[in-house]
């Protein structure tokens, strides 16, 4: 494994990377609320198949964090600088896994580049409006009537008590690591954090605005695709993985015992899908 930066669009952008350059490219786009850290155990696990790289987006792990006055934090602003970011250590074709977050954003880079994509694991990474858990439905309305009031009560979602049951809830006892969270709780305290992340909980419309944008992708360039879905996660339920097929007719569709943070508990058992349907 090697951890390197690279400048990009005058921010220094951290990343992971491990596996021989010469074969196929496969970039893991991490989620919310955190880094490229969360692929720590999958890595090692297909570094010797692929060429893995694991960005930290801008304002996230390792990456700089500008101020909001210097850079704005939308997924359109993000998924920008990581397509730089790509082209900058001259990938060409990849695969990509997205999580979370990192869904709209490797699926606003698809959009861009669809001649790119060699093919997609989606773990619990929705472009699907069914896939969208009950907690969605206020969020909505918060879309709707954004009151200072209400973007202040949205800050709850990056409380420890809230990160912790991200990563636990829907879980075996004691089959999660405190570590991942641990480390996501580190990074709010940072001066700042609070309001970059309100202004991207804010942003999130803007994804499902472009859920039909990447579903036509889909219906259009057939790509190999893997959803691999924690069953029990309460944020983007089964209903969004089983979506994929209504799309891509060979989509291969499996859930594993897990909440949203599945790799923490079921790592293995997601290696093993990905080295058996990308060979």
């Amino acid at each position: 494994m090697k951890y390197s930066r690279v400048s990009v669009s005058g921010l220094n952008i951290f990343y992971r990377e491990a596996g021989d350059p010469s074969s196929p490219a496969m970039i893991l786009f991490h989620g919310f609320p955190s880094s490229s850290h969360m692929f720590r155990d999958l890595i090692p696990m297909i570094a010797d198949k692929f060429h893995v790289i694991a960005p930290d987006f801008p304002g996230f792990g390792q990456s700089d964090m500008p101020s909001r006055d210097e850079f704005t934090y939308s997924f359109d602003n993000i998924a920008e600088v990581i397509d730089s970011f790509i082209s900058s250590l001259g990938i060409g074709k990849f695969y990509m896994y997205v999580f979370d977050y990192g869904a709209p954003i490797g699926f606003r880079i698809a959009l861009k580049h669809p001649d790119k994509i060699m093919g997609i694991i989606s773990q619990n990474g929705n472009v699907y409006a069914e896939g969208l858990g009950k907690k969605w439905e206020a969020r909505a309305e918060y879309w709707k009537n954004p009151t200072p009031e209400l973007r202040e009560s949205y800050k709850s979602a990056f409380a420890p008590e809230t990160i912790i049951g991200q990563y636990t809830f829907g879980t075996q006892e004691g089959s999660v690591s405190p570590d991942g969270y641990t480390l996501d709780i580190h990074y709010t305290k940072r001066p700042g954090y609070d309001e970059i992340q309100s202004d991207l909980i804010f942003d999130y419309q803007s994804n499902v605005a472009m859920y039909p944008k990447f579903q036509e992708y889909l219906r259009k360039y057939q790509p190999k695709l893997l959803a691999v879905w924690g069953k029990n996660d309460p944020s983007f339920i089964p209903a969004g993985a089983e979506a994929f097929r209504r799309d891509l007719s060979d989509a291969e569709i499996h859930f594993v015992d897990s909440g949203h943070f599945a790799l923490e508990s079921c790592c293995e058992e997601i290696a093993e899908l990905i080295y058996k349907i990308f060979p």
